[in-house]
């Protein structure tokens, strides 16, 4: 599934480390902003581990769901491209 995941997290360390798990997981886009191809088991792992990283009462962590339809449908203007799933070949 396609997921766009952002967050917005007052404090360096914590932002450091919650940046760090999505780039575990995803394509950054943007300086909070991730988009992510992931199974569910995935998410669910991803999740975990922000969870883990993250303060409740200060931290914000944001994850969109996209169907196949609206993936389609997203529109990027300037610099980037919606990111791709792509395959990967082990030989």
């Amino acid at each position: 599934m396609f997921l766009v995941v952002s967050y917005d997290v007052p404090d360096n360390r914590r932002r450091t480390r919650i940046a760090n798990v999505c780039e575990d997981f995803g394509v950054r886009v943007q300086k909070s902003v991730f988009e992510c191809i992931l199974s569910e088991r995935e998410l669910a792992t991803m999740c975990g581990r922000l969870l883990a990283a993250y303060d409740e009462s200060e931290d914000s962590i944001r994850i969109y769901r996209f169907c196949q339809a609206c993936e389609g449908r997203i529109q990027v203007y300037g610099v980037g491209d919606v990111t791709q799933d792509e395959e990967v070949f082990v030989v």
